[in-house]
C-alpha cells in the first residue's frame, strides 16, 4: 500500500539535493516547490512534479550575504515572486499525506503555512544551522555578523513554528541539544552532508607516491574568481597531483591570464599554464573527494563532506555571492580544526596546503575534527521511514 502523496518544499542547491534524495527514498507520489532556482535536483533524480513558480535569484539563494546581493534579488523580483509561491505551496499541498521542509526558518515558515491550511503533518529538515556556529563567536563576532544572525542560530520564531512540526530532525549532535533544551524534539540521526555524498563515479587513474590536492570552487558563481586562484595556486605545488571536482558546462570555465583549456571529452578537460597540467572533472566529485590527501575549497556542502571524510580544507573569501568573509569565518567556525581559511592569495595558499601534507599530527587533528564534527551518514532512511508512516497515518484518517 502507497502513502499519501508528499510535498516537499526546499530552499537551496543542497537542500534541493537532500530533498531529492529524500523523496527517493518514498513509494508514493512527490510533488516539489523548490523555493530558489531551477530545483534541478528533483527534476533529474525523475521522482517528483514540481508544484509552483520559479524563482531566480542572482544571489544564488543568499539575499542577505552582501548589501550588493539584497539590491540585485531585489530587482529580480524577490518579494512580488516569493509572496506567489506561498499560495503555489497551499495549492499543491492538497491531497497530501505530509509536507517536508528541508531548509532555513523562510522555508519552515512557508511549509507551516501550507501544512496549517491543510491540515497536514509537517517534518522540517534544517540541514543550515548548527550550533558549532556559535564556538568562540561572542558578541563581538555576533555584532559584527549581524546579517547571518539568524544563520548562526535559530530566532524564536523559528523555535516556535519547529515545536508545532510533527518531527524536526538537525544536523548534527550538538545542535539536537541545543534545539532539546529550548523544547524543540529535535533529532540527529545522521549527517545530510555524508548521505548526499556520491559513492566514487569510477576508478581514477592518479601516478603513484604523489598526494592528491581536491579543488573545489563550488556549484556558485563564486567559482569564477575562486578558481583561477586555485589553478595559479596548484601550479606551485608540482609535487602534488592536483584535480578540479567541476560542476558546471566546459563554457563556465575561468581561466587564469596565459591559461588554455583543452577539452578532451564531456567529461574531462585540461588546464594549462605557468608549466602546469590539471584536471577538470565533470560528474565524478565522489571519486575525487575520496582520492583527496588535501582540499582547496570555497563550497559549503562540498567542504563539508571533504571534513567529513577525515580531509583538511583549506579555503579563501570571495566577493560573493556565497563564499564570503562572513561564511568563510561561519563555517570556521562550523568546521574547526578541519578548515584553515587564509588570504586569497596563491603564494600563501600554496604554502598552507604544502604546510599540512608535511605535518602528519596537524592532518591527525584535522581528520578528527571533521569526523566528530560532520559525524556519519545514516539520516535519510530514518527520516524516510518517519514520512512514510505520518503520510500513511494522514491517508488513513481521510477514509
Amino acid at each position: 500500500m502507497t502513502s499519501a502523496p508528499v510535498l516537499f518544499i526546499s530552499n537551496g542547491t543542497a537542500e534541493d539535493l537532500i530533498g531529492a534524495r529524500l523523496a527517493g527514498l518514498l513509494s508514493g507520489e512527490i510533488r516539489s516547490a523548490p523555493l530558489v532556482g531551477e530545483g534541478r535536483a528533483y527534476a533529474s533524480a525523475g521522482t517528483s512534479r514540481r508544484v509552483g513558480r520559479v524563482l531566480r535569484l542572482p544571489s544564488g539563494g543568499f539575499p542577505f550575504g552582501s548589501l550588493d546581493n539584497l539590491r540585485a534579488d531585489l530587482r529580480a523580483g524577490l518579494i512580488g515572486d516569493s509572496v506567489g509561491q506561498w499560495t503555489d505551496a497551499v495549492r499543491g499541498a492538497r491531497g497530501a499525506g505530509a509536507i517536508v521542509v528541508v531548509g532555513d526558518a523562510y522555508a519552515l515558515m512557508v511549509g507551516s503555512v501550507a501544512a496549517k491550511m491543510g491540515r497536514l503533518p509537517l517534518i522540517h529538515v534544517q540541514p543550515l544551522l548548527s550550533a558549532q556556529y556559535l564556538d568562540g563567536l561572542g558578541m563581538r563576532g555576533a555584532l559584527r555578523e549581524l546579517n547571518a544572525l539568524g544563520a548562526n542560530l535559530p530566532m524564536p520564531y523559528e523555535l516556535r513554528l519547529a515545536r508545532g512540526a510533527s518531527a524536526v530532525f538537525v544536523r548534527d549532535a550538538a545542535t539536537e541539544r541545543y534545539y532539546r533544551r529550548r523544547g524543540v524534539p529535535a533529532h540527529f540521526a545522521g549527517s545530510f552532508a555524508m548521505d548526499v555524498l556520491p559513492a566514487p563515479e569510477h576508478e581514477l587513474q592518479l601516478p603513484a607516491g604523489r598526494p592528491v590536492l581536491a579543488l573545489l570552487p563550488g556549484s556558485r558563481e563564486d567559482h569564477r574568481e575562486s578558481l583561477p586562484l586555485m589553478l595559479r595556486a596548484a601550479a606551485l605545488l608540482p609535487e602534488v597531483t592536483s584535480l578540479v571536482a567541476w560542476p558546471h558546462g566546459w563554457k563556465a570555465v575561468t581561466l587564469p591570464g596565459g591559461w588554455r583549456l583543452h577539452i578532451k571529452n564531456e567529461a574531462e578537460a585540461l588546464a594549462e599554464g605557468k608549466g602546469a597540467q590539471i584536471h577538470l572533472l565533470r560528474g565524478a566529485f565522489g571519486a575525487v573527494a575520496r582520492a583527496a590527501d588535501v582540499a582547496l575549497g570555497t563550497s559549503g556542502t562540498a567542504n563539508e563532506q571533504l571534513a567529513g571524510l577525515g580531509v583538511p580544507t583549506v579555503a579563501f573569501a570571495t566577493r560573493g555571492p556565497q563564499y564570503t568573509e562572513g561564511f568563510a569565518r561561519r563555517q570556521g567556525r562550523l568546521l574547526g580544526a578541519a578548515l584553515r581559511v587564509v588570504d586569497a592569495d596563491p603564494v600563501k595558499l600554496a604554502a598552507e596546503v604544502r604546510a599540512i601534507l608535511g605535518d602528519g599530527s596537524r592532518r591527525a587533528r584535522a581528520a578528527l575534527a571533521g569526523l566528530t564534527r560532520i559525524g556519519p551518514a545514516g539520516a535519510l532512511p530514518v527520516i524516510a521511514a518517519e514520512i512514510e508512516v505520518l503520510a500513511q497515518d494522514k491517508k488513513n484518517t481521510r477514509r
